[in-house]
């Protein structure tokens, strides 16, 4: 594949199955072997990607995710952007607390015979715990 198709695969990742909610496309795009070498995976593969991304859209049905910067070199695809959403629905073991949070991310992506194999992704996920009152902001 070329770069700019390993980009638009990226994108409709995150365009399709977080910002429209269709975690089917998530069969399509990602391998069944997927690895994350960052996020902590309930299970493996697939099936632990489609749980991550059901933990969020659950917890944050209206889940927004931003691309601002994409680079694509090879088989890599590299994005820096955000999330949003409203915290509506329990994350991990946080009951829902009705607030927005706005949550920074970099994430590259290999792209293999068409399908997302490997991850690795940053999440301010300390900046969510602050803005959603479970973790002291600093002074």
């Amino acid at each position: 594949m070329s770069t700019e198709q390993n980009k638009a695969l990226v994108r409709r990742i995150f365009e399709e199955g977080f910002n429209q909610n269709k975690p089917g496309v998530f069969d399509e795009l990602i391998a069944p072997n997927y690895v994350n070498y960052d996020f902590p995976m309930p299970a493996p593969g697939l099936e632990g990607f489609k749980m991550v991304a059901g933990l969020f859209l659950t917890a944050f049905p209206d889940l927004h995710q931003t691309v601002e910067d994409e680079l694509a070199e090879g088989d890599k695809v590299i994005t820096r952007g955000y999330l949003t959403g409203t915290h509506k629905g329990d994350f991990q073991g946080i009951p829902p607390t009705g607030k927005q949070i706005k949550m920074k991310y970099i994430d590259i992506w290999r792209i293999a015979n068409g399908k997302g194999v490997e991850n690795w992704v940053q999440l301010d996920m300390m900046g969510m715990m602050q803005q959603l009152g479970v973790i002291p902001a600093p002074g």
